[in-house]
């Protein structure tokens, strides 16, 4: 996530707009010191409409929006945040929800979760058409520590959750910042 801050940061000029952008099932990003922006329209509007002196400003590169805010907005930069919602696993996308607390559970094969796969992949569909100028998509880095009773310190952050995908989208010639 530095990488791509920082990559933002050299891109825009003058009054051009960057921001952060994430789906609204994302929920793991607390680690990489990024906000999901509250649901509600002034919080949409002081992230998009105000400059880059203001810390509610999307340019502070703090507070990510969800596709459901940024529908029908551009930036000229966006970073997508990439979580283990929607995973590249074994040639094939799967959609996953987190529990609130401490796993991620897939989503039904049911017409209910049928319909919930194609929200999210229209979700990430949304995100990753919102710059005009450039776009970096960032998959985070996973925590693969154990604590000293051998379990993983952060079992919602592990390598086969982000992995597949951060290989998947490289294979497509994206280039790592």
């Amino acid at each position: 996530m530095d990488n791509a801050r920082e990559w933002l940061r050299c891109k825009a000029r003058g009054s051009q707009q960057t921001g952060v952008l994430v789906s609204k099932v994302a929920a793991r990003f607390k680690p990489l010191a990024v906000h999901i922006l509250a649901q509600g329209d002034e919080n949409a509007v002081h992230w998009f409409l105000e400059d880059k002196t203001d810390v509610r400003s999307s340019n502070y590169l703090e507070d990510a929006a969800t596709e459901i805010q940024v529908q029908g907005l551009e930036l000229d930069f966006a970073c997508v945040l990439w979580d283990a919602d929607m995973r590249y696993v074994d040639g094939h996308w799967e959609y996953f929800k987190f529990n609130g607390k401490d796993k991620w559970k897939p989503v039904a094969n049911t017409p209910n979760g049928q319909e919930e796969k194609k929200y999210m992949l229209n979700a990430y569909r949304v995100l990753l058409t919102r710059a005009r100028q450039g776009i970096a998509i960032c998959v985070p880095s996973v925590n693969n520590r154990l604590t000293p009773e051998g379990f993983p310190e952060d079992p919602t952050r592990l390598p086969e959750f982000y992995n597949g995908t951060y290989e998947y989208l490289k294979s497509l010639g994206i280039k790592e910042i």
